[in-house]
């Protein structure tokens, strides 16, 4: 009885599931870059380290707290921050095993790590083995002001579907609005303004070509980006560097030093004391955040960026928003181009912008579409050519060619994907065509 009973039991047990088992899914890459760099840290910055000084200023003569320098001996520096390199990369390497994402103060880490370990190193093998800090921190943040501004301008139009290749010409348009009108005024402020409607008509060329007559948005950029290079070429030879009257020498906006926080050893005077366009800069980067993660504009600009459609069927109209947003991220380009001529110099030379509204884009990518992920990536793309500047200066014996590469050598890292995979709006560069 007992085995006609266990017999039926066994008919009418469940069927084992046959849905296969999950496989564990790793991530290879950062544990692979880590170990490649921590190794040459230990090759570059400990093996073979001079055992020389180096002195880091963490205070100006003209600071009212002033702090004591830092004295580090350049090979056990290396090796100490080698061997951090080496953990960090341990710590990946387990992360990827496991199928888990790096986390992100391994990352944070590990770069400070390489960072420094390299700065101590070059600085060692220059003719003057001292570094001013403050000065380093304020020189980068001060170049990164226009790639802040090119990024975010580039932020709004492609959380809004469209792709801006033409940061460039916003920013270059701006320079020479800015120059112009801020010599015929006599007033820096009125330079400001201009910078910020000549971007806007930039903007406009390349809202009304590729929102109303669908052109491919990545070849209006670039024609754009030409058409303001030859134009304000053509017009700076022709006028501005032949002008008698003025035309071509702006006022510069005044600087600030924000009461008490100036006065914060190290970062007070690289933060609190700068340009009033810095401020500016600190404000539209907060006030885009805010916007596009609080507002009911946000999560419809976010919405016409990811699923166009769907944010058609409830009530929002597309490409109206994208139209306004292409022009408000002109308005915010122009004043990254009013940086050059009313802060950085004092008159408009031709190209001037140098290829900055690329790497602003680059910046864009490699914080993931994101407005405080691009400030940091500007930030670190303004590190990357200060310090190629600063090295310059102090006579150090690495290649000039290699340091004129580095800024360089750093966009390419962010656009391939080399510090992370990043996804932009799924609509991105694809006109909406209404059914």
């Amino acid at each position: 009885m007992s085995t006609a009973v266990q017999e039926n039991r066994n008919s009418v047990r469940p069927p084992e599931s046959s849905e296969p088992e999950k496989t564990v899914v790793r991530h290879w890459r950062t544990a692979i870059i880590f170990t490649v760099l921590a190794l040459v840290t230990l090759l570059v910055c400990a093996i073979s380290a001079a055992d020389d000084t180096v002195v880091f200023r963490l205070s100006e003569t003209r600071d009212t707290i002033r702090l004591g320098d830092v004295a580090l001996g350049s090979r056990v520096t290396g090796w100490v921050l080698a061997v951090v390199a080496i953990c960090m990369a341990a710590v990946a390497w387990t992360a990827g095993s496991k199928g888990r994402k790096v986390p992100w103060w391994c990352t944070a880490v590990f770069w400070a790590a390489f960072v420094i370990a390299m700065l101590v190193w070059a600085v060692s093998h220059a003719d003057s083995n001292s570094l001013s800090l403050p000065g380093l921190l304020g020189g980068s943040l001060t170049l990164a002001v226009p790639l802040i501004f090119g990024s975010m301008s580039g932020l709004l139009c492609e959380r809004s579907g469209v792709v801006n290749i033409a940061i460039e010409g916003q920013l270059l348009f701006g320079a020479f609005s800015a120059a112009v009108a801020g010599s015929v005024s006599h007033n820096a402020w009125v330079g400001l303004l201009a910078a910020m409607l000549g971007a806007v008509l930039v903007s406009l060329v390349l809202a009304v070509f590729s929102i109303k007559y669908l052109v491919n948005q990545v070849i209006v950029g670039v024609v754009v980006n030409v058409l303001v290079s030859g134009l304000t070429g053509f017009l700076y030879s022709t006028v501005l560097s032949r002008s008698n009257v003025g035309l071509n020498a702006p006022d510069h906006l005044p600087d600030y030093a924000v009461p008490v926080l100036s006065k914060i050893p190290v970062i007070g005077p690289v933060l609190f004391d700068q340009s009033v366009i810095v401020y500016l800069m600190y404000g539209v980067v907060f006030l885009i955040w805010y916007c596009l993660t609080r507002t009911r504009w946000g999560l419809r600009t976010r919405a016409v960026g990811e699923h166009p459609k769907a944010a058609d069927t409830l009530g929002v109209n597309v490409n109206r928003l994208r139209f306004w947003n292409v022009l408000v991220a002109g308005a915010v380009a122009g004043m990254g181009g009013a940086f050059f001529t009313l802060v950085s110099v004092s008159s408009f030379n031709k190209d001037m912008t140098a290829g900055q509204g690329y790497i602003a884009l680059a910046a864009l990518i490699f914080g993931r579409w994101r407005p405080f992920g691009a400030l940091f990536a500007a930030l670190l793309f303004g590190f990357a050519t200060n310090l190629q500047s600063v090295l310059s200066l102090l006579g150090t014996t690495v290649p000039s060619q290699f340091l004129a590469m580095l800024p360089y050598l750093v966009t390419i890292a962010a656009v391939t994907g080399l510090v992370g995979r990043s996804r932009g709006p799924a609509a991105s560069g694809v006109p909406y065509v209404k059914e």
